[in-house]
């Protein structure tokens, strides 16, 4: 595959996950409100962290794309599907991890923040 054609596939991946984040949204946060909803309430349910929450459901992606590498194609979802969950659960964690501080430097663009990501 050509750089062309990657970057034109790109921006179809990205448009892909963005639904599939959406759709996400929809089926598991229940409210626009906080897009961290669903790990937030698992994790009081099980008295742990909600990025712990995430990193446990990203895992489970993980270890399905893992066996599909491995030769395991019979899964109850395609690859790509447990591709595009694994890139939102990134993108969420991404979120959690600094996104309140990117948030900040792009309401008040004067203001110097340190945020290593956005280096």
């Amino acid at each position: 595959m050509n750089k062309i054609h990657f970057d034109a596939f790109f921006e179809y991946m990205v448009n892909e996950v963005k639904e599939t984040r959406d759709a996400g949204q929809k089926e598991y946060a229940h409210t626009e409100e906080n897009v961290f909803a669903n790990f937030d309430r698992t994790g009081n349910s099980i008295d742990t962290q909600s990025n712990k929450v995430l990193m446990t459901f990203l895992l489970k992606h993980m270890d399905g794309i893992n066996a599909y590498i491995k030769g395991h194609d019979s899964q109850r979802e395609d690859v790509t599907g447990r591709i595009k969950d694994s890139i939102v659960y990134l993108f969420l964690l991404w979120a959690m991890i600094d996104g309140e501080k990117q948030l900040d430097a792009i309401k008040e663009p004067n203001r110097v923040i340190q945020v290593d990501s956005m280096l």
